[in-house]
């Protein structure tokens, strides 16, 4: 089982995104994601809390890589906040990683299935904490909605930590999840993995179990999932009792090809990008 790295970085003032994303390029790094953060959907509550919550400067960038190593200095420099896990990541889903999330980043339109309705008359929750769509939840995905980003298929961080013995719940609703209730709106696992070390160790409040990185094709479809009855019935009933503790952000891979693009369009793609566009 491959190991991988999972960092959540914030950039000093002084470095841009495409100073960063030009030294992971060069550096002897072998990514597996690069992608923006956007918001909070779900806040841990217990694990790591303090560090996920109140770095020096919000985060900036979800980096996943294959391997343990430490980041290289010429990364270090431009970062001024850094949270990290490493994982075990099934070979199965690592060995055609690129291409598989590839076309689901860019997915044919016949791929990507329509809304089931849920939205019509969308079931509210009072707190979007139990994966709910809550009004102020609602309010952003409407605004979202409208960007580039929010119209194109997203990339979900999901941190788990089970309660004892209730790790078998959770295996249901992720069964459901990719048979009916998460594949009908898109939703896709596309890397999944034991938590095996947090940096920096000894936080309070335990640790993580595990990590999930689900896609949707968009916002839209990730709020038709929250707003149905269906999902709700599922994730209710063995989700929700079966976590300790969970958090969930939302990121943007498209934004950081948008980016590169926009860069390269200018001329100075390729050497911002170490020449590896």
């Amino acid at each position: 089982m491959p190991l991988a790295t999972i960092h959540l970085v914030s950039l000093t003032p002084s470095t841009s995104l495409v100073d960063f994303l030009g030294s992971v390029k060069s550096s002897p790094l072998t990514p597996l994601v690069i992608s923006k953060v956007v918001r909070w959907i779900i806040t841990p509550t217990k694990i790591d809390a303090g560090a996920l919550l109140r770095p020096l400067k919000p985060w900036d960038i979800l980096l996943i890589v294959l391997g343990t190593d430490p980041l290289p200095s010429s990364l270090k420099e431009k970062i001024a906040c850094q949270w990290s896990c490493s994982t075990g990541i099934p070979s199965r889903l690592t060995n055609d990683f690129p291409s598989r999330n590839d076309k689901l980043l860019h997915p044919s339109a016949s791929d990507v299935p329509p809304l089931t309705g849920s939205l019509d008359k969308p079931r509210l929750g009072a707190t979007s904490q139990t994966l709910e769509l809550s009004a102020d939840l609602q309010s952003w995905i409407q605004q979202f909605s409208r960007t580039n980003a929010g119209q194109s298929p997203l990339s979900m961080l999901n941190l788990l930590a089970f309660k004892p013995g209730m790790k078998p719940s959770y295996l249901t609703y992720g069964a459901a999840f990719a048979e009916s209730i998460g594949s009908r709106r898109g939703g896709n696992a596309k890397l999944v993995g034991n938590i095996t070390h947090q940096n920096p160790p000894g936080q309070s409040g335990g640790k993580w179990d595990e990590f999930a990185l689900a896609s949707y094709p968009s916002i839209m479809h990730f709020a038709d999932m929250l707003a149905s009855e269906d999902y709700q019935a599922v994730n209710m009933k063995y989700r929700v009792p079966a976590l300790e503790d969970t958090c969930i952000l939302c990121t943007s891979e498209i934004e950081i090809e948008d980016l590169v693009r926009g860069q390269a369009k200018l001329g100075i793609g390729k050497r911002a990008m170490g020449g590896k566009l």
